[in-house]
């Protein structure tokens, strides 16, 4: 069998190279290979309309503004339909929806003096200590509304939150939406895998202290994203099945809430065993450790959560996220035409029920099997 192989013709970068030209032709190995890869993967097969989307983001990505410049153009070109965040991306991404400031700076500053002037400080990006307490005190007014106090998951706690602070975002005149405003035009429902771990947690709590009713029910979210893995596969056109993709943005918890919507719909629910057909990963983290952040696609088979027969359309490629991002958003904006948005916010429900009643059914054949 032959060797995939490409020859490598080096010619000097022109001055006037645009990002496509620079990722197809200068990318040429190593890991800048592997992002050509996950660049080329997107545009070619993943960014159709058949297949669902789904994004898990961790590491502090929206504090650099990757939130507004990146993720959110991601969504209103419907190319991300559902996502799955730390609590605190979403968090310091209010901070720009809100119309407050953050400044680029240096790693190397004296923490003891910036705590006496009351500045926190984020590796390089600094911001007052005010824009906290003002994220925070926004945050507890608005969820003491009358339509969070119920039960509810976190795709329609942010879709609620996101509604309110794009209210506030036409009254400062913010004029690109922060994530959870985006996401709330877009229908795009975004979950949170440890709801508790975050400053937007830590207002929900308090809050609970006083006699708030809003309970976060992280159940709901469990069936919510495996649900929408499990009514991927018709989402493709007439007479062929939809697909699934999980594009991870660095690792921990949000990556395995992604992926174990597999598991839950064949080890726990029973039914399908298939796997996401689609795996593209960007880490700075090692597999030999054993940690999830560094878990390849070849070992995601062995779990179910991505379909051995795909594992030639899986590409991890090791970088930091934030030089990654941008240049994947570019290259698939300027490649790729924008899809339809599949709303999926909006047909939570739908899919609930059709998971539901699949799961019910097959409970019913196997006790009488």
């Amino acid at each position: 069998m032959a060797i995939p192989s490409k020859k490598i013709a080096p010619v000097p970068i022109p001055s006037d190279i645009g990002v496509v030209d620079l990722i197809d032709n200068y990318f040429t190995a190593y890991n800048s290979a592997r992002l050509r890869e996950i660049c080329q993967l997107l545009s070619r097969e993943v960014l159709q309309e058949g297949v669902t989307v789904g994004l898990s983001v961790s590491g502090a990505m929206t504090p650099a503004g990757f939130g507004v410049s990146a993720l959110a153009p991601l969504m209103r070109h419907g190319f991300v339909d559902w996502i799955i965040s730390t609590g605190a991306n979403l968090y310091h991404d209010l901070h720009y929806g809100l119309g407050m400031k953050l400044y680029s700076s240096s790693p190397f500053l004296d923490d003891v003096k910036l705590r006496e002037q009351g500045t926190i400080r984020i590796y390089d990006i600094i911001f007052d200590y005010d824009v906290l307490l003002g994220t925070d005190d926004f945050i507890r007014k608005i969820i003491q509304a009358e339509p969070f106090q119920k039960r509810m998951g976190t795709a329609e706690f942010h879709n609620l939150l996101g509604k309110y602070v794009r209210e506030v975002e036409k009254q400062v005149g913010v004029e690109h939406s922060c994530l959870l405003a985006t996401a709330y035009e877009c229908g795009v429902p975004i979950y949170t895998s440890s709801p508790g771990d975050s400053s937007i947690g830590m207002n929900v709590a308090a809050l609970s202290l006083s006699g708030s009713n809003m309970i976060i029910d992280p159940a709901i979210d469990v069936n919510e994203t495996a649900a929408i893995a499990y009514c991927a596969r018709e989402s493709g056109d007439a007479g062929v099945e939809g697909k699934s993709a999980a594009v991870i943005i660095g690792g921990g918890s949000p990556k395995n809430f992604l992926l174990q919507t597999q598991p839950q719909l064949h080890e726990v629910l029973g039914l399908e065993e298939r796997g996401h057909d689609y795996f593209v990963q960007v880490t700075d983290a090692r597999p030999d450790t054993g940690g999830l952040s560094g878990a390849t696609p070849s070992e995601a088979v062995s779990w179910g959560k991505v379909d051995p027969e795909e594992l030639p359309s899986t590409v991890v490629c090791y970088t930091d996220s934030t030089i990654a991002l941008p240049i994947i958003t570019a290259y698939v904006i300027n490649q790729c035409k924008p899809r339809s948005l599949k709303r999926l916010y909006d047909r939570r429900e739908e899919m609930y029920r059709k998971l539901q009643q699949d799961y019910q059914q097959a409970q019913l054949v196997g006790a009488s099997g």
